[in-house]
């Protein structure tokens, strides 16, 4: 039997960008370049308040003659609105699409859209091919591989580097200005990160998002999305280093992957 899964997103959707230029548009107002984006390549990106705090993720998938917006389906509508907002006369088409959006991970998984935030993700797919595997799965895949997604971060919570989006690919810190772009390059140039995503490991269910983590009587963060023994957490970093952790009265333990090492 393959272990090739293919897992429908019901949870994204698409907005697609054409037009002359597009990509100067998108470049500045993206954490992510798009200047060099080519088609059938993938990037990861945020789109952030001028104060620098993340709004929406987003992925851009370069086509022939555009890109591809993978955003979060519950706030597509409120994206495009935004998006149209920056436009001013800038010769850009932006519109909702109806395209699917799957995830391809496991055996096997090869092709365009590679997901630049970790090789163990698979790709993203963009198209109508039968599915095997609900989104649930594709979750599960996500959590083991200690990566944050949507529901950890939320709307205008968290700054893009607490949410590891530097770890992942997901800011461009060389690329020039992009909507709050001056607080995101003082936090990395002045190297104090003081809370990070980070996976955790305990006995049993999840604990209810907003349990706070405690070091022994200190609070060391909160507990984010999670299933039976694993979670995301966003932790103060210097209170978790050789502390006994628990969460909900139950000891939790810090399960930092290799690539969240930096």
């Amino acid at each position: 039997m393959s272990t090739l899964v293919v897992a429908h997103l019901a949870s994204r959707a698409v907005i697609a960008v054409s037009g002359p230029d597009w990509k100067s548009f998108l470049q500045g107002l993206l954490t992510q370049d798009v200047e060099t984006l080519a088609p059938g390549e993938l990037r990861f990106a945020g789109l952030l308040t001028p104060q620098g705090k993340l709004l929406y993720d987003l992925f851009v998938a370069g086509t022939e003659d555009g890109a591809l917006l993978d955003v979060a389906a519950q706030h597509r509508a409120a994206i495009l609105t935004r998006l149209i907002m920056y436009r001013l006369r800038a010769k850009v088409t932006l519109e909702a699409s109806d395209t699917p959006v799957l995830a391809v991970f496991g055996d096997g998984a090869a092709g365009p859209y590679a997901d630049p935030r970790l090789p163990g993700l698979g790709l993203r797919a963009y198209d109508d091919r039968p599915a095997n595997a609900d989104e649930d799965a594709y979750e599960a895949h996500r959590l083991a591989l200690g990566v944050p997604g949507p529901a950890d971060w939320g709307s205008e919570t968290t700054y893009p580097i607490e949410a590891d989006f530097d770890l992942m690919a997901g800011i461009d810190f060389k690329k020039g200005c992009f909507v709050g772009q001056e607080t995101t390059s003082r936090m990395k140039r002045r190297g104090v990160i003081k809370n990070r995503m980070l996976p955790i490991v305990f006995d049993g269910p999840a604990p209810a998002f907003g349990t706070e983590v405690l070091a022994g009587e200190l609070r060391a963060g909160e507990v984010l999305s999670g299933r039976d023994g694993r979670a995301m957490a966003l932790l103060r970093l210097d209170r978790i280093e050789g502390a006994d952790l628990s969460a909900d009265g139950r000891p939790v333990r810090v399960d930092r992957p290799a690539w969240l090492l930096s």
